[in-house]
């Protein structure tokens, strides 16, 4: 269910400023994603599991959170992080 370590290094490397840059909004917003989509597959096969879709739940709406302050920041870094995790059509 979390993420491996391997896996936040390849996002911190993607999309944060350094290596040792894991606090950053858009970092977070990456990691959340991940942990996004690996949330939605177990409620796919496991419909009845309500404590992980109440997580499920708040971690969007944190995400959400997280985007729009990157949109109230910067416009360009905001459309380019969300071209390049694939959300919002």
């Amino acid at each position: 269910m979390s993420i491996n370590l391997k896996n936040k290094q390849e996002i911190v490397k993607k999309y944060g400023k350094n290596e040792a840059d894991t606090g950053s909004a858009a970092v977070q917003v990456a990691m959340m994603s991940k942990k996004i989509t690996e949330l939605t597959e177990h409620l796919k096969s496991n419909k009845k599991d309500f404590a992980t879709k109440r997580g499920l739940l708040m971690m969007v709406g944190k995400r959400k959170r997280l985007l729009s302050y990157i949109k109230e920041r910067n416009l360009d870094e905001y459309r380019d992080l969300i071209k390049k995790l694939k959300i919002r059509g």
